[in-house]
């Protein structure tokens, strides 16, 4: 009985290490490869696409069918726009009135730059109060012209709208030039700021080949007539 517990000890004491030697012994490294190997690492990957649907098509065909029970032209891409008329998302974010309030203001601005240019170039002495005064005065005009301009109505008219502009970009300019050259300088300082303001305006409005046209026009009548710009 001991000697069989003594024999069973030393076995177990024997057995790990032996089991790991042959484990070491079965698996040595080796620089050798068979044909299976080989076959292996020459071959092509597979680039014949999916085998089944992918999962964009899986998406589309789920969004058919939760598009199924929604109502009737329910989608924006489709619009709600009655046929003839502007979609709610073109128009113009702040309004006829912002345009108005923005536009004003900046030719106001532009009045003043105006005036005080034609002061400078007849070497007159700058009066501030009186070139406030006319801008002040040419505020409200501006403000109503292009509040007029900006709503949906004129919007549905884009070529006559243009055609309007251009007309009033033409006679404006050709007006400053005659002015410039027909008149005395307190005419000139007086008419040459709202004109001005008016012309640059009508070309701002204008698509680029009406604007083009427009100065191509004002160009040959000042050239036509010998004038020259001031």
């Amino acid at each position: 009985m001991g000697g069989n517990r003594k024999e069973r000890r030393a076995a177990g004491q024997r057995g790990p290490k032996s089991d790991a030697t042959s484990t070491r012994a079965a698996f040595q490294p080796s620089t050798e490869i068979d044909a299976d190997g080989v076959e292996y690492i020459l071959k092509h990957p597979d680039r014949s696409g999916p085998k089944g649907k992918t999962l964009f098509e899986l998406a589309e065909e789920r969004q058919r069918e939760l598009d199924k029970g929604k109502p009737a032209r329910w989608n924006t891409g489709e619009g709600n726009t009655p046929a003839g008329e502007r979609p709610s998302s073109d128009e113009d974010p702040i309004g006829p009135l912002g345009d108005a309030m923005l536009y004003s203001f900046s030719m106001a601005i532009l009045h003043v730059t105006l005036d005080v240019a034609v002061y400078s170039q007849y070497r007159e002495a700058v009066i501030w109060g009186e070139i406030f005064k006319r801008a002040g005065s040419a505020l409200p005009i501006f403000f109503l012209l292009v509040y007029l301009t900006h709503v949906e109505f004129s919007n549905r008219f884009p070529v006559l709208r243009n055609l309007l502009f251009f007309a009033g970009a033409v006679a404006a300019g050709c007006y400053m030039i005659y002015s410039g050259n027909k008149h005395g300088y307190f005419y000139v300082m007086k008419a040459a700021p709202p004109v001005g303001a008016l012309w640059i305006w009508s070309v701002v409005e204008m698509s680029f080949p009406y604007a083009a046209v427009s100065a191509l026009a004002v160009l040959g009548y000042s050239k036509w007539n010998g004038f020259d710009f001031f």
